[in-house]
């Protein structure tokens, strides 16, 4: 049995519990609302539990609309700013500066959230600190010390130091860039894979918390380890799709040709490559997913009953309990391959699951909410799927030098943006969604995690606080993001080239910008 295993079977039998069972008790008695006796709509609004999980939601997704732009686009203007200094030509100067300059746009959003992020912890989920931080904290302290302080060097000395630092030494700073910048996901995704699978701890029964024992652990476990490459894959197909619909706005204008027709193909080849790692590590991260929470796979799919060789579907119409289909069409034998490596695997259905589950853990419901986890976990894949299929129309369109004349297509283009951000969202609402009831699986419920002093009341003043500041910011970076792609490469006319018509040395033109 799993350490969480015993954990939860010892308090089944109540042989330890760390969390008190005044808790229950203590809300009660923060919440006004509870001790004015409203009515049970408004108690259901003001639930702490309810609130604190609506706002730690918003918040995470709002944060990563910035993120897969951050980690995605990092690498695309290093990759840019390297054929400048090899080549000498001024287009990949241009598409640098302009790439680079969104990028820091994007960047700059992604810390002032991401900070905000963290004070939720000891905000709302003051129980769930006490309990595993000192082993969720661990990487996080590392991304902090480590990745962060090293990105913020480093991106300080990429923005200064374009006519202060050689060519070559300059396009390391980005290059380090790039890296701490991916090392700081790691570090993330690995704090959240031992919500998902939690390795590397020890109980200590007197002081009532989980206490981290073997940091290498943490930081191998294998739901971090098939979770990263999936997560920048996905994060280069948003950057290369932003590039292509920027791209695609200016040649649609007959705007600095040369640039972007460059800037168009790079990204629509960069999309194709980075879908097709995306299934590839998505693949071994479902084979991961089975093994450690069965429970997700069988929710993603509504499968109720344990089934050997089960079909995919593509789309589903049920009953509203979501037990009973009605309509299906279904792809044979494609989940149990998904799941198993083999088309004749059995998968686990949720009524099994939830049996295995009471027993294991004690009397309760262990099914995430299904509809939920069924149509994220398709949107994900269709979403991602349609990034990838305009690409290669586009390539196909613009090849051999060709430039499409219909409007439709650049239109198609520029809408298709935020395909792959979507689907990395309800990728992430499916990861997070799909283990419930759990906040650390095995270990602790979402519901034991909350903090029992914080009243429904402040939660919620939180969150209006937080909507409103988080709505503003967003307008702001639209239109900085807007206002920079709009306008382009800088009119370069007035700067000499070689006669070769666009190669200069890049010493000479850094102190230009």
């Amino acid at each position: 049995m799993r350490p969480g295993g015993v954990l939860c079977a010892a308090r089944a039998v109540g042989t330890f519990d760390p969390y008190p069972l005044a808790r229950a008790a203590r809300r009660v008695e923060s919440s006004p609302s509870l001790a004015l006796g409203r009515s049970p709509l408004v108690l259901e609004w003001l639930d702490p539990l309810l609130l604190a999980r609506w706002q730690f939601g918003l918040t995470t997704l709002y944060h990563f609309l910035f993120v897969p732009l951050t980690i995605g686009m990092v690498v695309l203007v290093a990759i840019l700013q390297t054929a400048w200094v090899r080549t000498g030509k001024l287009k990949y100067l241009h598409l640098t500066r302009l790439f680079g300059k969104i990028f820091l746009i994007n960047f700059a959003m992604g810390v002032v959230t991401g900070i905000v992020q963290e004070f939720q912890f000891g905000m709302n989920w003051s129980d769930y600190s006490r309990f595993v931080g000192d082993v969720f904290g661990a990487p996080l302290a590392m991304e902090g010390l480590l990745a962060f302080f090293l990105e913020a060097t480093m991106i300080g000395l990429w923005i200064f130091g374009w006519d202060k630092l050689p060519a070559k030494l300059h396009l390391a700073t980005i290059w380090m860039l790039a890296i701490s910048t991916t090392l700081s996901a790691y570090f993330i995704l690995a704090a959240n894979a031992f919500m998902q699978n939690p390795v590397g701890f020890a109980i200590n029964e007197e002081r009532g918390r989980a206490e981290l024992t073997d940091i290498v652990a943490v930081l191998t476990n294998p739901v971090a380890l098939a979770q990263f490459p999936h997560t920048i894959f996905a994060a280069t197909m948003f950057a290369a799709v932003v590039m292509v619909a920027v791209a695609a706005f200016h040649l649609s204008r007959g705007q600095h040709i040369d640039e972007m027709r460059t800037a168009l193909r790079f990204g629509l080849i960069t999309n194709i490559v980075c879908f097709a790692g995306v299934a590839l590590t998505g693949d071994q991260l479902s084979l991961i997913m089975v093994e450690t929470q069965p429970m997700k796979m069988a929710a993603a799919e509504a499968l109720y009953t344990t089934t050997a060789g089960a079909s995919f579907s593509i789309f589903t119409w049920g009953t509203p309990d979501g037990s009973s289909e009605l309509f299906s069409i279904r792809i044979p034998y494609v989940l149990s391959f998904l799941s198993t490596q083999d088309f004749m695997g059995t998968v686990e259905g949720i009524n099994d699951l939830q049996a295995q589950y009471q027993s294991e853990f004690g009397p309760g419901d262990y099914t995430p909410i299904i509809w939920v986890t069924y149509w994220s976990f398709r949107w994900m894949i269709g979403l991602g799927a349609l990034a990838a299929l305009i690409s290669v129309v586009g390539l196909w369109l613009t090849r051999g030098g060709r430039t499409p004349q219909q409007n439709w297509v650049w239109k198609v283009a520029i809408w298709s943006a935020p395909l792959p951000l979507v689907a990395s969202l309800v990728g992430w609402i499916f990861t997070e969604m799909g283990r419930q009831p759990w906040i650390v699986f095995g270990l602790m419920k979402t519901e034991d995690g909350v903090s029992p002093g914080v009243t429904g009341f402040e939660v919620l003043l939180s969150l209006v606080a937080f909507t409103l500041i988080y709505g503003a910011l967003a307008v702001v970076e639209f239109k900085l993001i807007v206002k920079a792609a709009v306008e382009g490469p800088k009119d370069w006319d007035k700067y000499d080239a070689d006669e070769d018509g666009g190669t200069v040395d890049p010493r000479s033109l850094a102190t230009v910008y």
